[in-house]
């Protein structure tokens, strides 16, 4: 009598496991489906590995669809009322008014209105985490990070900065309602090098250099309104479909720091226990933060990493600038692939010219205003 094997043994034995770089490219790619929908603007962003799988990564933050907003504005509504009702006596503390509070009636110099004025102002902040949090669901978030190099080591830097990334947006989602500088700073100490212990991006033994990252973090809002945080990557361009040419953006507008990891607050409490470069003198704070915006419908903002254009070089931007000359009354997708299959034929003229070594990964990420 033949035995047959139970099917969900069977299910499992057919299934193949993803390599190591298919798991890698799969997980560095967005869904289409995660797509925000602002009204009055349109995006799209692809990239294209310079092997099976690279370095760059770019993801739409889809705040709706990833985070459940509504049921976080009713906890930040339900806080802000708990917070104000004093603790019954013998109750356990409930939340960590209540804790702060007990410990508070045990200090020296207490008064019982400081309880009354603690308790209203925990309360406060929590109205106004409800308030910030309303304003994800017209909030579109993208994240750009670019490995140095291509392969699956860059791959893997590149997905360790993006889990870093969204470990730390719950914590700000729920201490703020939104994103704050503090995530930032967090983000770049945890992937500096570490005076006594091993650093998230690592050391070349051989060449004593640090492997690199760079981060572009921009938030869009409706009015074609783009706040960001650049860390070594570069600068987006605005191209202008009423003069059909990339504009000048003001230099104050345009902040940006070194790779990941690179520079440390000579003010944070653990500045001593990181490498850093010329460590900055302080803190990073709401005016570091850079701001465009694309005033009139047809604007283009242009975000990609060094694979397409390296920022600088004047005879490449008057290209890339001839390419959306070309394309710019097209959708988000379309220029965005327009800017790609450019980029695909720049490698094959280095090909030609016997510089495959510079070919590097390509992403573009771009965001059109279609409406006022």
């Amino acid at each position: 009598m033949e035995v047959q094997s139970p099917p969900a043994l069977n299910h499992a034995m057919a299934y193949t496991f993803p390599s190591i770089d298919e798991y890698l490219r799969e997980r560095l790619m967005p869904v289409e489906g995660s797509i925000p929908r602002i009204p009055g603007i349109e995006m799209f962003g692809n990239s294209i590995p310079a092997g099976t799988v690279g370095g760059d990564l770019f993801e739409y933050i889809n705040f709706r669809q990833r985070y459940d907003i509504d049921a976080r504005v009713e906890r930040a509504q339900r806080l802000s009322k708990e917070f104000l009702e004093p603790l019954p006596p013998g109750v356990p503390a409930r939340n960590s008014v209540d804790d702060h509070v007990q410990w508070l009636k045990g200090t020296a110099g207490y008064r019982p209105k400081m309880e009354a004025e603690y308790r209203f102002a925990r309360s406060s902040e929590q109205v106004r985490v409800g308030e910030d949090l309303r304003d994800l669901r017209k909030t579109a978030g993208v994240l750009l990070v670019d490995a140095q190099g291509h392969g699956i080591i860059s791959a893997k830097i590149a997905s360790t900065v993006h889990d870093t990334f969204h470990a730390f947006m719950l914590t700000e989602l729920d201490r703020y309602g939104k994103t704050t500088p503090e995530l930032f700073e967090n983000i770049n100490l945890r992937l500096a090098k570490s005076v006594t212990a091993r650093n998230a991006l690592g050391i070349s033994k051989k060449e004593n250099a640090r492997e690199i990252a760079t981060m572009l973090y921009g938030e869009v809002r409706p009015g074609g309104h783009f706040r960001f945080v650049n860390f070594g990557h570069p600068p987006p361009l605005v191209f202008s479909a009423e003069y059909r040419k990339f504009v000048k953006i003001d230099e104050a507008r345009m902040v940006q720091f070194l790779a990941l990891g690179l520079q440390i607050s000579a003010d944070h409490p653990d500045s001593k226990k990181y490498y850093s470069m010329n460590p900055r003198k302080k803190d990073f704070n709401p005016s570091v933060v850079g701001e465009i915006t694309l005033m009139s419908p047809g604007d283009i903002l242009v975000l990609y990493t060094d694979g397409v254009y390296d920022g600088r070089d004047q005879e490449a931007r008057a290209l890339l600038e001839g390419v959306l000359r070309e394309h710019y009354q097209q959708s988000a997708r379309d220029i965005c692939n327009a800017l790609l299959d450019h980029a695909v034929k720049q490698d094959d003229q280095l090909r030609q010219n016997g510089d495959e070594a510079l070919i590097d990964d390509k992403t573009v990420f771009i965001v059109k205003r279609t409406g006022i």
